[in-house]
Parts: C-alpha cells; structure tokens; sequence
C-alpha cells in the first residue's frame, strides 16, 4: 500500500467547509498508512456550469484539462461531498461533467478505485447524498467505488483544534475506510 498516489477531492469551496476539514483529515491518515494524497481546488478550476453549447463554441475549459491531467497522475480517489437537499453539490457533479467530456478524463476516472466520505453538522452527516453520488460515480466515469464509506455527522463539534477528529471511534471508522481503498488500490495496480 505504500507509495499509492491518493487524489482527494472535496466538493465543497465554501470558506471554512467541513469537507476540506474531513479531506485534509483523511490526507493526514493516508500518510500514515504510506499513501501520498494531494488535495484538489475545485473552485480553482473556474468551470462554468456545463452547457453543450458552451462546449461546442469554446471547448472543453482548461480547468478540466487540468483536472483530467491530476487524475491520471494519481491510482485512486477520496470524494467528499456535503449534502445539498440530499444530493452531492452542484460543484461536485459540475465539475465530473466536465471532466468527462474529454477523453483523457474518462480514461483517468474509469476504473479508478474511489472512496466516499462526507461531512455535515446535521446528525446523518451527509449520508443521504453519498447513496446519490456512489451511483453517480460508478456509472458515468466507471469508478470502482468501493463498499465502505465514511458519513461524519455533528461536523462542527468533530474537529481537534489541529484539524483531526476528536472521536477515537469515527478515526478508525475513517482509518478503516481509507485503508480499504488502498487495498483495493494495490489490487488493481498489482
């Protein structure tokens, strides 16, 4: 499992986003257990919202190219998404839109193992959504999202001042989640 490139890719830019918090908790236990994550910045793709003619007049936004190019580099995926009315964001599912428009970025997402987390101060943390994007994800770009997943409710009382989580309890659920995707991860690559 050591030395598996793990993109995580927050899918909320809000300031202060509980998910970044989860993503960049999540990164920290996969340098523990010998991964090397980097975390994505949606907002800083600058995507439009996807619309058909926009595409045929302009192309495919250099963002995504980017993005694509990121996914490519790396052997597998955390997804965390916040809930909005029950879905994943529109950002989120913007932006796999987009990527998947390009060649290059199906090429990167398809087959790719992905985990899914997410947090929400609400008590489900999230989870209503994570049901909507696991199917999202395993059809259109063909992720193998694997089974486990992490759903973080109370979001706001869950952190350590130093960005970890303070339940002893919801750190291995996130330990064990992570450490399955990168068995997954060394399986396909093996």
């Amino acid at each position: 499992m050591a030395g598996l490139r793990v993109l995580l890719i927050p899918g909320s830019a809000r300031t202060g986003s509980w998910n970044l918090k989860l993503a960049q908790a999540a990164a920290a236990v996969l340098r523990e257990l010998g991964a090397e994550p980097s975390v994505a910045d949606l907002r800083a793709l600058a995507l439009p919202v996807y619309d058909a003619d926009l595409e045929a007049a302009q192309g495919v936004p250099a963002g995504a190219g980017a993005l694509a190019q990121r996914m490519a580099a790396h052997d597998a995926f955390v997804v965390v998404s916040p809930e909005y009315n029950a879905f994943p964001t529109p950002l989120l599912i913007n932006t796999i839109d987009w990527v998947s428009r390009l060649p290059e970025g199906m090429k990167a997402m398809n087959g790719k193992p992905a985990a899914l987390l997410s947090a929400s101060p609400g008590a489900l943390g999230g989870l209503r959504s994570l049901l909507v994007l696991r199917n999202f994800l395993s059809i259109n770009p063909a992720m193998l999202v694997i089974p486990q997943q992490f759903a973080l409710g109370n979001a706001a009382q869950a952190f350590t001042a130093d960005g970890a989580l303070a339940d002893e309890k919801q750190t291995k659920t996130l330990q064990g989640v992570l450490a399955a995707l990168l068995k997954t991860a060394t399986a396909v690559h093996a």
